[in-house]
This record gives structure tokens, C-alpha cells and sequence, in this order.
């Protein structure tokens, strides 16, 4: 993108693409939101100590590690929130920014009342974010192929995950290129930058 993700903005004056996750996640039930960044961003920084300033429960974990891909995200966010009483985390990265307030309750719910070692959001049968992992799995992201990432672990528990499918097409939409950010902008109804 030639720019930071987190901080891009949902149309002109709307909220950046971290704000507006941290709100849903928020809003959908998570009890913490655990932000993770690369060791230098100030601006990331800065934004979410702004967020928890007004009391949100979120706080930023640095990735030490960001260079070797995705699933060090994962696993620093992993760590960061792995201790007594957390029975699993929810992973939703950043480019996903308009999965629904109701697709995190959802997931929440069913993780909650049938304790998968997997749960994942789908959409019309297509696999996309987020995805629930619970605790007997975090030693398998720690330690599953950086080449691979959290597919590894999810492909380990095909037998017994649960697919959640819900109508959200956020779920499989993502921003990867200038052309999706265009795309998400006119579809919010705001293609003016």
C-alpha cells in the first residue's frame, strides 16, 4: 500500500481502519484488544495510547519480529495476552476493517458454548477473519511453519473446528492493494480522498 493500513481511513473523515476494529471488537464482547505493530510506528502508537485514553481496553504490543510475515503477529499478540483465565484470542488483522459488531458476537458465542480448538468466520461457504483459537492451540502457533502461518493450526484441527458462516461479505474482503482501498471507499459510499 506505500502506507501504513492501521491508519488509513474509512472514507474522508472516517475512522481508521484500527479505530473502527477496535470499536467493533469492542462493542462484539472481546474483554481486551490487543493492537500489534512494528517496534518504530509512532503513529500506530499514538493512535491507539489516544483510543485508550478515552478508557477502551486496548493497549499496543510491539512485534520484535515483524519482518519474518504474519504469524510473528500473531504469536507476539499471542503472547501478550496468554495468562491465567484467558481460554482463547481472536485474531482479526487490520485490513479487514468492516467485519460487523454481530460477526464478533457471533463468534464469541459460539466459542464460548461449544469450546472448539478452532472457530473461523465464513461467508456464503468462503473462509476469511476472524478466527477464534483456543488455548490447547497456542503451543501449535508458536510453533507452527512461519510459511505456512495460522493455516497450520487450522488445517491441524479441520476435523473439530467449527465454521461459523454469517452474513457479513466483510469477512472474505480485504485491502491489499491501492485498487481494494479504492473499491472499500466507493462501496462506504465515499470515493473522494
Amino acid at each position: 500500500m506505500g502506507r501504513p493500513k492501521a491508519l488509513l481511513r474509512i472514507g474522508t473523515s472516517g475512522p481508521t481502519f484500527v479505530n473502527r476494529l477496535i470499536g467493533v471488537l469492542c462493542s462484539g464482547g472481546a474483554a481486551e484488544v490487543l493492537v500489534v505493530g512494528r517496534q518504530d510506528d509512532v503513529e500506530l502508537a499514538s493512535e491507539v495510547d489516544r483510543i485508550a485514553s478515552a478508557g477502551v481496553p486496548v493497549r499496543l504490543v510491539e512485534n520484535a519480529n515483524a519482518d519474518r510475515g504474519q504469524l510473528s503477529s500473531v504469536v507476539a499478540g499471542l503472547n501478550a495476552a496468554d495468562r491465567p483465565g484467558v481460554r482463547g484470542v481472536m485474531v482479526v488483522p487490520v485490513d479487514a476493517p468492516l467485519i460487523r459488531m454481530e460477526t464478533i458476537s457471533a463468534m464469541l458465542h459460539v466459542f464460548n458454548t461449544h469450546q472448539p480448538p478452532v472457530v473461523r468466520a465464513t461467508y456464503r461457504g468462503r473462509h476469511g477473519h476472524p478466527v477464534v483459537f483456543a488455548r490447547r492451540v497456542f503451543e501449535s502457533l508458536r510453533h507452527a511453519d512461519p510459511s505456512v502461518g495460522a493455516k497450520e493450526v487450522v488445517h491441524a484441527h479441520a476435523a473439530d473446528l467449527i465454521d461459523v458462516d454469517l452474513d457479513d461479505p466483510a469477512i472474505v474482503l480485504d485491502v491489499d492493494e491501492p485498487g481494494d482501498y479504492t473499491r472499500l471507499l466507493t462501496d462506504t459510499g465515499d470515493s473522494d480522498r
